[in-house]
């Protein structure tokens, strides 16, 4: 086998190393920290870096406030520009759909999820209808 077509089609690559290479973290030790730190899923279950990853398997990632659940469509090992990281995987269309909805109930309630001072009585109102709604649509 040549270095050009092992480069081109990599055998095993570590959760880690393609969760770089996709570009959702800049380095791999974060990337690392990340699944450590329980951020990262696999097929469902709890994320291992040293895990050698499939095409067809399902990641979850939670980034800050974003959760996005992706479907790996190619295996890369090495860091590429963004449009060429953005064809290795693909979200799925309920992730896409669940994070517009957080995303409109953010905007909706003024962005105010993360504050720097204690709510006023106003926005302990808010705060209040704001889970009343949510947690009465569950039913």
């Amino acid at each position: 086998m040549s270095k050009t077509e092992k480069q081109s089609t990599p055998q095993a690559v570590r959760l880690d190393k393609w969760l770089w290479a996709a570009r959702f973290f800049k380095t791999r030790s974060l990337c690392k920290d990340a699944i450590d730190g329980g951020k990262v899923s696999y097929n469902g279950s709890k994320g291992k870096a040293s895990r050698n990853v499939e095409v067809g398997a399902l990641i979850g990632i939670r980034i800050g406030w974003d959760e996005k659940i992706v479907e790996i469509k190619a295996i890369s090992e090495q860091r590429r520009g963004a449009p060429e990281a953005q064809l290795l995987y693909e979200e799925t269309p309920e992730s896409i759909e669940k994070r517009e909805k957080r995303a409109l109930e953010n905007k909706s309630f003024g962005g105010r999820i993360m504050s720097d001072h204690k709510p006023n009585k106003k926005e302990r109102r808010d705060i209040k209808q704001l889970k009343k709604d949510i947690f009465s649509g569950m039913d």
